[in-house]
């Protein structure tokens, strides 16, 4: 039967496993546990144990392979192949080596079987097996078959005797046979495959339309009688995966790969900086189908008018001829990544030069769960280890911060077994390695020591409040909804209706009556990064300092989003133009700003503004009009269902008395708003602390478990906290200054 061959996704590379559809699988023949033989160009040949695809693996006639066996067939993603049943006879017994720089006493082969455990083997394959995180970049180390009983390719099973190769001896010659490779593997890097590359299936298909095409199939552009596409750009924030892709498109390709370094090629002599440009580029045509990656472009190819050096517009210039110059390229493609994509030179961001500019940008929860698989996939990890948790809680994380975090919790584990290392000797005993285990408790340490680099100038730790957390505001809480979660949660149904979700909210309302609380409730419960913005942050002394900063914040969020940017006491920023406050006008020229960023030419895409202010007068009107921070929601004053209902969130953790009635206080209260309600529930928690104290200092032995909070601690605080409602606190003055 002929297959299409597609990349083994989110399952385990380096097992021999291929998935297979259903239909296919019935029309084969074959069950689930048996095994197929894969036959590609030139006499590849590939050996696999067959699994039937997931229910949302959508399509037909394809067949999921990894790197290793794609290889083995030398084939390619979406080539055809043949594909039969066929039988594995299970192995008596199977000699390997391990590479002579992994360095481990003891019995290795009962971890070995377990790890080669119903896999199909031939002489002379290289088998990835990991051992828990002595792996080059958290991968696995390269084990190679060096002998099998019988010959061929065979399926190890319980009974299979496995032994390990004496790598001093020379033991691995003598027991391999005819056709084995008898070299020892190296610990080395393995190649990069697609399946290495999480969260990204989009960016990965077009940079592959436009690198493998026009290298495997020339012809089909001929046909079209149009010229191939001669380069790609890469761009997006540092850590998501622009080198990552590039790798493993050369290493899928098996094209010649030339990397050139900004700093390696500048030099100080005339002329030598564009020579070794044009080395790069005739050895590429020497060997092609060759890519040349260029890392950092924005380094050695900036903006010449921005440049005061000679150099770098010397090298621009040989750059630009060399991708449309007077001579053919051939099959050579550029591939380009940058993480500051406006530095670039504008004559290189051209068709012909970089055809197409694909953005990589910061994964959703769903590209963070299949990093996190990546990443892990070799890890010895604990029962209680949740990787779609963690995909869930890190917000703003890029690639590279997962596969941090993914370290940090194997280095954590590491910690706990260190003691049992013998530092001194050469070779670490097997029975440690087996044990190490990362278990929950290590990635939660991990997280508290990683910061998402995505965002790390403007993060803030979305803090743990849902709406249970906000005592009435039913109606304030309804409208958040509508506005802010529903479209990142139900964008289908405002596609449905040609509705725009709304770009900005404006909380008005008298302080301490949870505006603030409000908006953090809907970041957390909208599952959306929070960009905190404080007024005073954003002014600098500097001409063009303070709208720059305003920028920054809108840029980080674009590139972040779904995300909430919250202007908190937004009346200090954007204050009504035209008052002639400050010399600078710097005020007016961030309400400007404002203004531009909130319905300007770039579009806000899941990025909600939302600003508090109890001082609505003091805004500027032009920020309120429909298009910016058009809904605006009252947060009144609570009635008495709802203090009582804040009084039950703020007094849900504390042991009360008896005598506590909660009703009565919510009525008691009536000018009081949520903060002075928490400060009564806070005072009275104190007073009652404070009585413990105080009998411990007077020599009383109190049993903790019977401080209680009682009515007279609530009574106690009633009298200390005041309601801070404007009018009563005008009044309260008025009367101590002894007027009527």
């Amino acid at each position: 039967m002929r297959l299409t061959v597609k990349p083994l996704k989110n399952r385990n590379p380096g097992s021999g496993m291929a998935v297979i559809d259903r239909e296919a699988l019935d029309d084969l023949g074959v069950q689930s546990g048996e095994f197929v033989v894969v036959q590609g160009r030139d006499d590849g040949r590939a050996v696999a144990r067959v699994w039937p695809s997931d229910a949302q693996d959508a399509g037909r006639g394809f067949i999921r392979i990894d790197g290793q066996l794609r290889s083995d067939a030398n084939v390619g993603v979406d080539d055809r192949v043949t594909v039969e049943p066929t039988d594995v006879e299970p192995a008596d017994s199977v000699t390997v080596a391990l590479p002579q720089t992994l360095r481990i006493r003891g019995d290795l082969a009962s971890y070995v079987r377990e790890e080669l455990s119903d896999q199909p083997v031939t002489v002379g394959q290289t088998v990835p097996i990991g051992f828990s995180g002595l792996g080059t970049r958290g991968r696995r180390v390269p084990l190679q078959v060096i002998d099998t009983d019988p010959r061929g390719t065979v399926v190890v099973k319980n009974a299979t005797r496995v032994e390990v190769a004496d790598r001093t001896t020379g033991e691995a010659d003598v027991a391999a046979g005819e056709g084995a490779d008898t070299g020892v593997p190296e610990l080395d890097a393995p190649a990069v495959t697609y399946e290495d590359v999480g969260g990204l299936d989009e960016e990965l298909d077009r940079v592959r339309e436009m690198v493998e095409l026009p290298m495997r199939h020339p012809e089909l552009f001929q046909t079209l009688g149009i010229e191939p596409p001669k380069g790609v750009l890469l761009y997006g924030p540092p850590g998501t995966g622009k080198t990552l892709i590039a790798k493993a498109v050369a290493s899928e390709i098996d094209a010649h790969f030339q990397t050139i370094s900004g700093p390696e090629i500048m030099s100080k002599y005339y002329g030598e900086s564009e020579e070794q440009l044009r080395d790069v580029f005739e050895e590429a045509e020497e060997n092609a189908p060759a890519i040349v990656f260029i890392d950092e472009l924005d380094s050695i190819a900036p903006k010449r008018e921005e440049v005061s050096g000679d150099v770098e517009r010397r090298v621009v210039a040989q750059l630009l001829s060399l991708l449309d110059g007077l001579e053919e390229r051939g099959r050579i493609t550029v591939i380009g990544t940058t993480n500051r994509v406006d530095a670039v030179d504008p004559a290189l961001r051209r068709p012909g030069r970089f055809d197409r500019e694909i953005e990589i940008g910061v994964p959703d929860q769903d590209g963070r769960e299949e990093i996190l698989q990546i990443h892990t996939r070799g890890m010895p990890l604990g029962d209680g280890v949740d990787r779609q948790r963690y995909a869930k809680n890190t917000h703003g994380f890029v690639g590279a911060d997962l596969e941090n975090l993914a370290k940090e919790a194997a280095m954590h584990a590491l910690r706990r077994i260190r003691p049992e290392l013998d530092l001194d000797g050469d070779e670490v005993d097997a029975s440690v390695l087996e044990s190490v285990a990362v278990t929950d408790d290590d990635f939660q340490a991990a997280m508290r020591g990683v910061e998402p680099s995505a965002m790390r100038e403007v993060f803030v730790e979305v803090p743990d409040v849902s709406w249970t957390d906000v005592g009435g505001l039913e109606d304030a809480k309804e409208r958040l909804r509508e506005t802010v979660q529903w479209p990142l949660e139900h964008p289908e149904a405002y596609e449905h209706v040609a509705l725009d979700p709304a770009q900005g909210v404006m909380l008005r309302g008298p302080p301490g009556t949870g505006k603030t609380l409000l908006a953090k409730a809907v970041a957390n419960e909208a599952d959306s990064n929070f960009i905190s913005v404080k007024g005073p942050e954003l002014f600098d002394k500097f001409v063009g300092e303070s709208e720059k900063a305003v920028r920054e914040v809108f840029e980080k969020a674009r590139s972040n989003a779904p995300a909430v940017v919250f202007f908190d006491e937004i009346d200090a920023i954007a204050t009504e133009r035209g008052s002639g406050v400050g010399d600078s006008n710097v005020g007016e020229r961030v309400v400007s700003q404002l203004l531009t960023e909130l319905d300007g030419l770039e579009a806000m895409e899941d990025v909600v503004v939302i600003a508090t202010t109890n001082r609505p007068d003091l805004v500027d009107d032009a920020l309120l009009r429909p298009g910016r921070l058009d809904h605006h929601v009252d947060v009144e004053e609570p009635d008495e269902d709802a203090r009582r209902e804040i009084f039950a969130i703020h007094t849900r953790d504390a042991p009360l008395g008896d005598d506590v009635d909660l009703d009565d206080l919510a009525a008691r209260t009536e000018e009081y708003v949520g903060a002075d309600v928490e400060a009564v529930c806070r005072e009275a928690s104190q007073a009652a602390v404070r009585e413990y104290v105080q009998a411990v200092h007077e020599g009383d032995d109190p049993d903790l478990d019977d401080v209680v909070v009682t009515r007279d601690h609530f009574e106690e605080a009633l009298e200390a906290v005041d309601p801070s409602d404007a009018d009563s606190a005008i009044a309260g003055g008025a009367q101590a200054a002894g007027f009527s």
